[in-house]
C-alpha cells in the first residue's frame, strides 16, 4: 500500500511560495489497529486470491513477514497449513536467504509464527458473531479500526467517529464478552462511576482540588465512553431483536451440529421469500452447503431458483463465483468427487503448473465439515446449560455452540508442537500438500519468547477468532499477536463473491 505524498513522483521537488516542499511516497504494509492486532488493509485479497487466483498479494505478504523479522529476529518455529500460506512462507525465506543482515544472529523475540488460509475454514468466518466487538463490526461496521455511530447511538443529531482501541478502558473490557454479559457489566460500571462523583460531596476545598485536577478529566472521558457502548448496545438489541436475531442463531447452530436439516432448509427458503437481506441468504446457503458438504441437487436448484425469483437475476453470476470458491456448492450423484476430478487432482501437483492446480482445486475441494468437527471435537458436548460468564474454552464466542475450527487448529499444533497427528484433519482439509512445520531455529528461543505467538491470516479474520485466541492465551499463558491481511465478516465474505454491488 502507498501514500503519496502531494502530487508529484519520487525525489521530484515542487515550488511553493519561497520554500521548496520535497514530494516521495510512503510504502507501508502493516497498519497496527490495536496492541495485539495488525492489518494490511488489503480487503480485495480474499477476492483476488481465493476467487481469481490472482497471486500478485502474495509478494506483499512476504515482504510485511520480513520486514517483521527484520524488526524482531528470525521465527524459531513455523507452522502453516493452505496453499497461499506454503507460497507466502517459501518467498519469505527466499527473501530472508537473499538478504544477508544482522537479524539472522539475534535472539528471537517472536517464538512462533502461524499461517493460515481463509478456505481452510470459510464455516466461523459465515456464523453470526456473538461477542461485543464482532457484533459492533456486523450492526456497524469497523473499518481501519474506527466505527461511526450514528444518532441513534451518540443521542444526538450528529454521527461520530469513534477509535476502538484497548486505549478505551470500557471497550477493553467488554470487547471479548459475550453480548449477553456486556449489559450487566455496563451496568456495574455506571454505577461505579457515579458512586466516584459522589465523594465530591463530603470533600474539603483541598480535596475537590485535587479531584478535579486529576481524576475528574478522567471520570467524564470514561463517562462519555459508557454513554456510547451503551447506546450501541441498545442499537444493537433493537437491530437484532426485528431480526429475530434468537431463531436465526437456533437454525445456524442445527446447521453447525448437523439437526434438523430440513427444518434449517426451510427457515432459509423463507427468509429468502422474505426478502430480508439478499447477503444474509446468501450467507445462510453457504453455511448449510458448507456444513453439509455442498447441497443435494434438488435442494441448489430450488434454493436457487427462488433466491433468483426473489432478489433477481442478475445475481446469477454471483453464484458461480461461490462454486468457483467452494462456498456453495451442489453435490454429485453418487461420489462427492468423481473419479476423474480426483485423479487430475492428485495428478496436477507441480509447483509449474501451479494455476492448472488452482483451476482444478474448486472442483475437487469439499469442505468434509462433518468428519473434521467430529476429528476436532468443534461441537462441545455438556451437561446442563453453557455458562457463558464463567467460559470453559473457545466456543463461548458462538455461545458454546462451536468452537472455530482455525482456532482449534492452532490449539492443536501447539499442543503436539508440529502437524504429527493431525494427518486425517490435514487430508480432510485438502491441505496434505499445503502444511508445512519449520523448527529449526528453536535451539535459540527463549521459554519467553515461545509464549509470544504470531497467527497470520490471509483473506482476513473475523473479531471471533481473536476473541478466542485471546481467550486461549489467557487459559494456556501464550500471548497471541494477529496479522491479517484484513478484518473479515460474513458480509464482507459475501459482498467480495457478489457481483451485484450495493
Amino acid at each position: 500500500m502507498h501514500v503519496r505524498w502531494c502530487l508529484r513522483k519520487r525525489g521530484s521537488m515542487e515550488v511553493r511560495g519561497d520554500e521548496y516542499v520535497s514530494c516521495d511516497e510512503w510504502a507501508f504494509s502493516l497498519l497496527p489497529l490495536d496492541v495485539d492486532l495488525l492489518s494490511m488493509e488489503l480487503p480485495e485479497f480474499f477476492r483476488d486470491y481465493f476467487l481469481e487466483g490472482d497471486q500478485r498479494w502474495i509478494n506483499t505478504v512476504a515482504q510485511a513477514l520480513h520486514l517483521l523479522s527484520t524488526l524482531y529476529g528470525p521465527f524459531p518455529n513455523s507452522y502453516g497449513i493452505g496453499r497461499c500460506a506454503r507460497m507466502s512462507y517459501e518467498l519469505w525465506r527466499k527473501l530472508e536467504e537473499e538478504e544477508e543482515s544482522e537479524t539472522k544472529s539475534r535472539r528471537p523475540e517472536i517464538g512462533r509464527i502461524f499461517l493460515l488460509d481463509r478456505d481452510m475454514d470459510f464455516v466461523t468466518a459465515l456464523c453470526s458473531q456473538v461477542v461485543y466487538e464482532g457484533l459492533v463490526d456486523d450492526t456497524f461496521r469497523i473499518k481501519c479500526g474506527s466505527v461511526d455511530f450514528g444518532p441513534e447511538v451518540t443521542s444526538s443529531d450528529k454521527s461520530l467517529k469513534v477509535l476502538l482501541n484497548a486505549e478505551d478502558k470500557v471497550f477493553s473490557e467488554i470487547r471479548n464478552e459475550h453480548f449477553s454479559n456486556v449489559f450487566g457489566f455496563l451496568s456495574q460500571k455506571a454505577r461505579n462511576l457515579q458512586a466516584q462523583y459522589d465523594r465530591r460531596r463530603g470533600m474539603d476545598i483541598k480535596q475537590m482540588k485535587n479531584f478535579v485536577s486529576q481524576e475528574l478529566k478522567g471520570l467524564k472521558q470514561e463517562h462519555r465512553l459508557l454513554s456510547l457502548h451503551i447506546g450501541a448496545c441498545e442499537s444493537i438489541m433493537k437491530k437484532k431483536t426485528k431480526q429475530d436475531f434468537q431463531e436465526l442463531i437456533k437454525t445456524e447452530h442445527a446447521l453447525l451440529e448437523g439437526f434438523n436439516i430440513r427444518e434449517s432448509t426451510s427457515y432459509i427458503e423463507e427468509h429468502i421469500d422474505r426478502q430480508v437481506s439478499p447477503i444474509e441468504s446468501l450467507r445462510l446457503m453457504c453455511l448449510l452447503s458448507i456444513t453439509e458438504n455442498g447441497l443435494i441437487p434438488k435442494d441448489y436448484r430450488s434454493l436457487k431458483t427462488q433466491y433468483l425469483q426473489s432478489y433477481g437475476p442478475e445475481h446469477l453470476l454471483t453464484f458461480s463465483n461461490l462454486r468457483r470458491a467452494g462456498l456453495l456448492t451442489e453435490q454429485a450423484p453418487g461420489e462427492t468427487l468423481t473419479a476423474v476430478e480426483s485423479k487430475v487432482s492428485r495428478l496436477v501437483t507441480d509447483k509449474a503448473a501451479g494455476k492448472i492446480t488452482d483451476a482444478f482445486s474448486s472442483l475437487a475441494k469439499r469442505s468434509n465439515f462433518r468428519a473434521i468437527s467430529k476429528k476436532l471435537n468443534l461441537i462441545p458436548r455438556v451437561d446442563g446449560e453453557y455458562d457463558l460468564k464463567v467460559p470453559r474454552d473457545m466456543a463461548y464466542v458462538f455461545s458454546g455452540a462451536y468452537v472455530p475450527l482455525s482456532c482449534r487448529i492452532i490449539e492443536q499444533v501447539l499442543e503436539r508442537r508440529s502437524w504429527q497427528g493431525l494427518e486425517e484433519v490435514v487430508r480432510l482439509l485438502n491441505c496434505s500438500e499445503c502444511s508445512f512445520t519449520d523448527m529449526t531455529k528453536e535451539d535459540r528461543a527463549s521459554s519467553e519468547s515461545l509464549r509470544l505467538i504470531l497467527v497470520v491470516f490471509l483473506g482476513g479474520c473475523t473479531f471471533s477468532e481473536i476473541s478466542a485466541l485471546r481467550f486461549l492465551g489467557r487459559e494456556k499463558g501464550y500471548r497471541f499477536i494477529f496479522l491479517t491481511t484484513a478484518v473479515t465478516n460474513s458480509a464482507r465474505l459475501m459482498e467480495a463473491m457478489s457481483e451485484v454491488k450495493t
